[in-house]
């Protein structure tokens, strides 16, 4: 049974309009800063393992406000490394520009230098990075004696059956299979190796 019950209207409740202020926050622009090479590193290893984009993994650090105070905070009784440092551009929200700018002018802190500790906060990340590395590494191992073994099953498979027997055509889609998880699974394990030696 139908009804014919007249539908709500937009002029029948309150709800938010979009913000152009708002909405312009998120803007992406240019900003360059005078950083560690370990530290760009580290934004270029923790984006690549755990694919994200760097502009959101800047957004997010920036924009926790507490900890960029907490650190903005700690740099007046820290002196900065003097580490060579290197210019790098990095994509972000006009926000996040907008909040690293203020918290610096309020704190009289440098802005390169809550970048760095802003970045530095990824640690423990890649910590926890570089020890599943570790346990990737020794699954990869083991995949690639499971496909060995399968391998030589199907050629014992199709030397004693004939390549044409059920069995033997029932095998080789499996090992097509595990054929293609383990070559994902090497060029995974292979594109992290850099973290594996990477301290910040």
């Amino acid at each position: 049974m139908t009804t014919n019950a007249p539908q709500p209207q937009a002029s029948d409740f309150e709800f938010p309009y979009a913000n152009a202020a708002d909405l312009k926050s998120n803007q992406s622009v240019r900003a360059t800063f005078r950083l560690s090479e370990n530290t760009i590193l580290a934004m270029n290893i923790v984006s690549t393992q755990l694919g994200v984009k760097q502009k959101s993994l800047f957004d997010h650090l920036i924009g926790d406000t507490e900890a960029l105070a907490a650190i903005a905070r700690g740099l007046k009784n820290n002196k900065q490394s003097r580490n060579r440092r290197v210019q790098k551009t990095f994509v972000i929200s006009r926000k996040t520009l907008s909040t690293l700018q203020k918290m610096a002018q309020d704190h009289k802190a440098s802005r390169d230098a809550l970048v760095e500790f802003s970045i530095r906060r990824l640690k423990p990340i890649i910590e926890q990075e570089k020890s599943k590395q570790e346990i990737r590494k020794g699954i990869a191992q083991k995949v690639r004696r499971q496909l060995e073994a399968q391998r030589q099953l199907l050629r014992e498979a199709s030397r004693r059956l004939g390549e044409e027997d059920p069995v033997c055509e029932y095998l080789a889609p499996a090992v097509d299979r595990l054929e293609s998880a383990h070559r994902s699974i090497h060029a995974y394990v292979k594109k992290g190796e850099k973290i594996t030696a990477f301290t910040i």
